[in-house]
């Protein structure tokens, strides 16, 4: 099937966000740009890894710049994005493999997530950075060093914001109630 390729260079926005209720939320990437959106579903541990490989990324960037890199230590609280996710929310598709580079040439973060395929064996090497005609359909976004702090910011808040932690077994609090294996007789 053809490839198809949802780019963004730059966005007017990219973040992650989510729908519905902490403990039944969907996290999901959506990029614009001149009223083109494109929104595709994923884990919360992918957008968890994703804003913490963008923000050590970033940091080593800004190391190995000595300080002269135009990216900030961290996200311009004037950049900040706390708005919803922009509506419709209409999934273009769930995220398997995600990648980042750095491109020092232009000083962009360039951050791909790739379709999730079903019931194929996984290839050596995954297809991102590469623009082939076929396969999987695939999220390209290049941000600015700014714009890629704001993103992760967003994201780490975004996924701590879930349900609070119990503080005998750190297991996820729900509100119908926690049955905690260290409150049942389980001890370390």
């Amino acid at each position: 099937m053809p490839r198809q390729v949802f780019f963004y260079d730059p966005p007017e926005r990219f973040v992650a966000g989510t729908v519905g209720e902490p403990g039944h939320r969907a996290f999901y990437l959506q990029a614009s740009a001149r009223g083109r959106i494109t929104t595709v579903l994923l884990e919360k541990g992918q957008v968890a890894a994703l804003a913490e490989r963008v923000e050590e990324l970033l940091d080593e960037v800004v190391r190995r710049s000595g300080g002269s890199t135009t990216v900030p230590a961290m996200a311009p609280p004037e950049m900040m994005d706390s708005a919803p996710l922009d509506s419709p929310i209409e999934e273009e598709f769930r995220v398997g493999t995600m990648a980042l580079a750095w491109d020092e040439a232009v000083q962009l973060l360039v951050v791909e997530a790739q379709e999730v395929v079903e019931g194929e064996e996984e290839a050596d090497e995954p297809t991102l950075f590469e623009d082939e005609e076929e396969g999987p359909s695939l999220l390209r976004v290049r941000l600015n060093g700014a714009m890629a702090r704001v993103f992760a910011k967003r994201a780490l808040d975004l996924v701590a914001a879930g349900r609070p932690p119990c503080p005998f077994c750190s297991l996820p609090l729900d509100p119908e109630g926690h049955v905690c294996p260290r409150q049942n007789g389980y001890r370390r």
